[in-house]
């Protein structure tokens, strides 16, 4: 779903400690969600699955890959011929190893991040995959070595 500027509205008070709360724990009961807020559970509910279905947000487990056993993990920066912008991102939508992917400005055009289990399969994902998309002219890859932080509970921009 394209999201475009004048569909962004702000995000009530309410809204806005829901999805505080949930950053800080996902897995927190609606009924513990509508306790806290001081709303009805079928409030907590509709809204919820409201900001669910607007893709305001994704209650998900976040992982540290890493620890999960994958061998690499990394950052891919793309420069493209920007006429094929659109081609090239259904391209990368497809691919499952990256799990972040975004248009970007400066230096290079799209910012992606990736997870592969073995060399191989980061050897195949950079020169069978990515580089073979039409459109695609330079790749720049870094890997990660160690996570220092990895923190997910940042508020909302209309937060006071």
């Amino acid at each position: 779903m394209k999201t475009t500027e004048s569909e962004i509205r702000k995000l009530d008070h309410v809204d806005r400690q829901l999805i505080g709360l949930l950053q800080k724990d996902g897995r927190m009961p609606t009924v513990m969600l509508a306790k806290t807020l001081g709303i009805s559970e079928t409030t907590a509910r509709s809204r919820l699955k409201r900001l669910i279905r607007e893709e305001i947000i994704s209650v998900v487990a976040v992982s540290n890959p890493i620890r999960l056993g994958f061998e690499i993990i990394g950052n891919i920066k793309l420069g493209i011929d920007l006429k094929k912008k659109d081609t090239i991102l259904q391209s990368l939508k497809q691919i499952e190893a990256l799990n972040y992917v975004a248009l970007t400005t400066g230096g290079n055009d799209i910012d992606i991040e990736f997870i592969a289990g073995s060399l191989a399969e980061f050897k195949t994902l950079i020169f069978e995959k990515i580089s073979q998309i039409d459109g695609v002219t330079s790749v720049e890859t870094s890997l990660i070595v160690e996570i220092i932080k990895d923190k997910w509970d940042y508020g909302t921009a209309w937060d006071e």
